[in-house]
């Protein structure tokens, strides 16, 4: 399959000299790399030092948005996919020795099913363990939180559905304006092989059959409303375009 997609996967998604894939991480850096060590300096107990090694808030508003002068206080949506590291690790920012809201203004959307999932068992133990405690519990508190139950209609064209696999609750977020539409994957696909082989499941899925259904429903989604899918970890742009082809999909880079 990578020969197959040579054109499309070499070198920008995958590295031959290493035999890997490229991956961004959550807010655009090329590897996973820097969010596993953000995430075990948050683990740290010397409070100091973790605050001086976390980006500000203002750092923490991805790069096109500073651009634009978009500022913390301005944010109104924190739209949480799931709640692995990587996809919330920036809900919070430690200040004064307490985490609290990167985005002090901020609705910060999550599901249910993942809020049940980690404040059990699972959120006390293995690669996301402390993860809750620290990103998503000082949002609940501050009163930011809006915890959804399936799918369901949001505001300003914000649509959420529930897509379970990647982890029990994990969501896309849908956005449609001016006769555009995105689709705002999350870990449904981590790269870009898997729109060829939607059955292709990441080490990292809860339950490999949602999964596989939830990424085909993506798949399908997107390509019959023509929508731009905006992807977590692709490398490139990470957003693109899938359309229908005799063997199954197809993917364009935006």
């Amino acid at each position: 399959m990578l020969e197959r997609q040579r054109a499309l996967m070499i070198p920008t998604c995958f590295d031959e000299t290493q035999n890997r894939h490229r991956q961004r991480s959550y807010l655009g850096a090329e590897d996973a790399a820097p969010c596993d060590a953000d995430r075990q300096l948050r683990r740290q107990s010397q409070g100091q030092a973790c605050a001086a090694a976390i980006p500000s808030a203002e750092s923490a508003v991805p790069g096109a948005a500073r651009e634009a002068g978009v500022t913390p206080d301005e944010v109104d949506f924190v739209c949480c996919t799931h709640l692995h590291a990587d996809h919330c690790g920036w809900n919070t920012e430690l200040r004064g020795g307490r985490w609290v809201p990167t985005f002090p203004n901020a609705r910060y959307i999550f599901s249910k099913a993942e809020q049940d999932h980690w404040t059990g068992p699972a959120g006390q133990s293995g690669f996301n363990a402390g993860v809750y405690a620290d990103s998503v519990l000082p949002v609940i508190e501050h009163r930011q939180a809006e915890i959804i139950d399936g799918d369901g209609l949001l505001a300003n064209g914000l649509a959420v559905h529930a897509t379970p696999g990647h982890s029990p609750g994990h969501v896309v977020f849908e956005l449609a304006d001016g006769g555009e539409k995105g689709l705002f994957g999350g870990d449904i696909m981590p790269q870009p092989l898997q729109v060829f082989r939607p059955d292709w499941n990441s080490a990292f899925c809860d339950d490999p059959a949602k999964a596989r259904a939830s990424r085909r429903w993506l798949l399908e989604r997107a390509a019959d409303d023509a929508a731009k899918v905006f992807t977590a970890h692709f490398a490139a742009s990470s957003a693109g375009f899938v359309t229908r082809n005799h063997e199954g999909f197809d993917w364009l880079f935006a």
